[in-house]
C-alpha cells in the first residue's frame, strides 16, 4: 500500500483528489493538509511514501516544504502539483529535489501512474513543462540576488533585509539594483512582477 499525505489549500480540490486517490486499492491517502507550514510535522507523524504538494500552499509554500522533506524525512518522496507552467518553478522544484512535478490539469490516470512510479523510486515530470525547462535561459540572477529580491517582494525595506541577511544596507540596495538591470526591469516593482513570472521566487 502507498501512503500519500496530500496539502492543498483548496478544499473543493483536496477532497476531489483524496476520493480519486481511495478509488485505489494500492494507495491510501493518510493525512491531508490545506497549509505548507504543516506539513513536515504531520509527515513525521504518519510517514508517508509519496507527499503530493500543491505549489502555491500558504505558510510554507510546495517547493519549500519538497526542500524540507528531503532534509528532515528523505524516504518520504514528493510530487509537486501546479497550476502554472512556468520552466522556473520547475527548475527550482528539480534543485528542491522532488521528484514529480506535474500540471493540475493532467488526467487523472497521469497523476495515480505519477505517484506509483515516485513510490518506486522513479521520476514523473510532466514532458510538455520539462521542454519548456530545457528550452528557455534560466534565470541570470545569483541565488543572492533571488533571495533579496524575494525579501523585497514581502514588503521587506533594504534596512529590514539587511539585518535579516547580516549584510550592509548599501549591499542590499546594488543587489536590487544588479537584479534589476538584468531583468532588465524599469523598477523594483518590475524586477518582483518578472521574476515571479518567470517562476524564480
Amino acid at each position: 500500500m502507498i501512503r500519500v499525505l496530500l496539502a492543498e489549500d483548496l478544499h473543493m480540490l483536496r477532497r476531489a483528489l483524496v476520493s480519486l486517490l481511495s478509488l485505489e486499492e494500492d494507495i491510501e491517502v493518510v493525512a491531508e493538509l490545506s497549509n505548507g507550514s504543516d506539513v513536515v510535522a504531520r509527515a513525521q507523524a504518519c510517514r508517508p511514501d509519496v507527499a503530493v504538494l500543491d505549489i502555491d500552499l500558504p505558510g510554507t509554500d510546495g517547493i519549500t516544504v519538497a526542500s524540507a522533506l528531503y532534509t528532515t524525512l528523505p524516504e518520504c518522496r514528493t510530487l509537486i502539483l501546479t497550476g502554472l507552467g512556468q520552466p522556473g518553478h520547475l527548475r527550482r522544484a528539480v534543485a528542491a529535489h522532488a521528484h514529480g512535478f506535474l500540471p493540475k490539469d493532467a488526467e487523472p490516470e497521469r497523476l495515480t501512474a505519477a505517484i506509483r512510479a515516485i513510490a518506486k523510486g522513479e521520476r514523473a515530470f510532466d514532458a510538455t513543462l520539462a521542454l519548456a525547462a530545457l528550452e528557455t535561459e534560466p534565470g541570470t540572477l545569483t541565488s543572492r540576488e533571488v533571495e533579496v529580491l524575494r525579501l523585497a517582494a514581502q514588503g521587506e525595506e533594504a534596512a529590514q533585509i539587511a539585518r535579516k541577511l547580516h549584510l550592509a544596507t548599501g549591499t542590499v540596495r546594488n543587489y536590487l539594483t544588479t537584479a534589476v538591470t538584468k531583468l532588465g526591469a524599469r523598477n523594483r516593482v518590475d524586477a518582483i512582477r518578472i521574476a515571479r513570472e518567470s517562476g524564480w521566487l
